[in-house]
């Protein structure tokens, strides 16, 4: 489709060259293996011998054995320990170019808009893309499956990409003349913002009250009806913003969706999970961990809490959390780099001779073991987690259009076509096939523009 003023695009978009630059504010590597932290676990004479008054779990205490115990593993370590947050969750810094300036430098990091070539040239072809209008094939030239304890992959993983030449001015016409008149043009709403990644999206806001005198968020509400409504209001929203208004959601009123809380907190990288609680202080006059800790109660709300805080605090503040077995187990978790982790999970299982999900499993219950049991699935294979998630939230007689539209949303630009391969490989039918059959309406079709296509 073309709106007034864009010319036709020809082709599709590069692959993208490298992947995420490494994110400042990463764990340094420490010299000469795990030599006990300032503030961390004080080594204890003898192994770790139950403490009087503690519950002794037989699955925690290993794996607290097993966090001295990777000497061969120091020198892999060092080097996973210098990305703190798969690089598929870190967030991309913003830059200073203009909304049309989409600059990539020759074999370095993606700069202004990934995805988009230098002004004025034209488009080359991506191999395996759909056509416009297409009947959504499969990406051709897909990444590689992942196993059970993934390597990290590089590149562009999201499904929605910068729309090259895109000028918020004339994008908000095009929303004006849908909404203007008897009627509503959903099907321009939903090729607009269904062909602009997120940071073309967002100044939509302010570019349609510059314009128009009008607020784009109370238009759009009066325009349009339900699962479709919501969706499209989230998708103008900042990732941290919309971040903020889920948990928000998930704590106030009677119940507390844990799930989503969860959700958000352990697949955000340490930088996103700071913007969030900083919108969430000054969106609702409260912190997020006093929201929290107000709504939830003992060893799930640690762990909660824990996953609030950015790891350096956890570190600094680690013995004060050592009280009960879990809660050693919850600063492990929560105070350690992910590939770190991968990598003590995996010795684990050899060492143990068993899953470290089935050890939660058998050592915790209720809200605190599901907590644990969904902090693990994510560090081992995130896009198998959400994987999981989305089908959860189509599976039975209703769908949890919540959770269905937060995934999407938040997932489109990070890891979307990661999420797509790992849910084919688990239930054996694409994503795209499951949300044709579990939707309807322009609801779906813009959920389909965010799943990217077929597989």
């Amino acid at each position: 489709m073309s709106y007034p003023g864009y010319p036709p695009q020809s082709g599709g978009y590069p692959p993208q060259a490298g992947g995420y630059p490494p994110q400042p504010g990463a764990y340094p590597p420490q010299a000469g293996g795990f030599p006990p932290q300032a503030g961390g676990y004080p080594p204890q004479a003898g192994g770790y011998p139950p403490a009087a008054g503690v519950i002794h779990h037989r699955g925690v205490v290993t794996l607290l054995q097993l966090e001295a115990s990777l000497p061969k593993l120091v020198d892999t370590l060092h080097s996973l320990e210098q990305e703190a947050i798969h690089p598929c969750l870190q967030q991309v810094r913003p830059q200073e170019e203009s909304m049309t300036d989409y600059i990539c430098e020759p074999g370095g990091a993606p700069q202004g808009y990934p995805g988009g070539p230098s002004p004025g040239q034209p488009m080359p072809s991506y191999p395996g893309a759909p056509a416009t209008n297409p009947s959504m094939p499969g990406y051709g030239s897909g990444g590689p499956s992942n196993p059970q304890a993934p390597a990290i992959p590089t590149g562009y993983r999201g499904s929605i990409k910068d729309f090259p030449g895109a000028d918020p001015l004339k994008d908000v016409e095009v929303l004006r003349k849908a909404m203007k008149g008897f009627g509503t043009d959903e099907n321009a709403i939903i090729e607009l913002l269904g062909n602009r990644s997120n940071k073309q999206r967002v100044p939509l806001v302010a570019a349609y009250k510059t314009t128009y005198g009008k607020d784009l968020t109370k238009d759009l509400k009066s325009e349009l009806t339900g699962n479709f409504e919501n969706l499209v209001l989230a998708m103008l929203k900042t990732p941290a913003y919309f971040d903020a208004s889920e948990l928000r959601e998930a704590i106030k009123g009677a119940g507390t969706d844990e799930a989503c809380l969860i959700e958000i907190l352990s697949s955000r990288s340490n930088s996103e999970i700071q913007e969030i609680t900083r919108i969430y202080k000054a969106e609702y006059g409260k912190s997020l961990e006093d929201s929290i800790s107000s709504d939830t109660s003992g060893h799930f709300r640690r762990l909660l809490v824990s996953l609030c805080q950015v790891a350096s605090k956890l570190y600094a503040a680690g013995e004060n959390k050592v009280g009960t077995d879990e809660s050693q187990f919850n600063a492990i978790l929560c105070a350690r780099s992910k590939p770190h982790l991968r990598a003590v999970f995996q010795e684990y299982q050899h060492m143990c001779g068993k899953d470290i999900e089935k050890s939660i499993c058998r050592e915790m219950s209720g809200n605190l073991e599901s907590g644990m049991v969904a902090v693990v699935k994510c560090i081992k294979n995130t896009p198998a987690y959400f994987a999981e998630r989305l089908n959860k939230a189509m599976k039975g007689a209703g769908t949890k259009d919540t959770t269905l539209i937060r995934i999407m949303v938040s997932r489109s630009e990070v890891d979307m076509l990661d999420i797509r391969q790992e849910y084919l490989k688990t239930y054996g039918k694409s994503l795209y096939t499951d949300i044709s059959g579990d939707t309807s309406g322009d609801y779906k079709k813009l959920l389909l523009k965010l799943c990217g296509g077929s597989d």
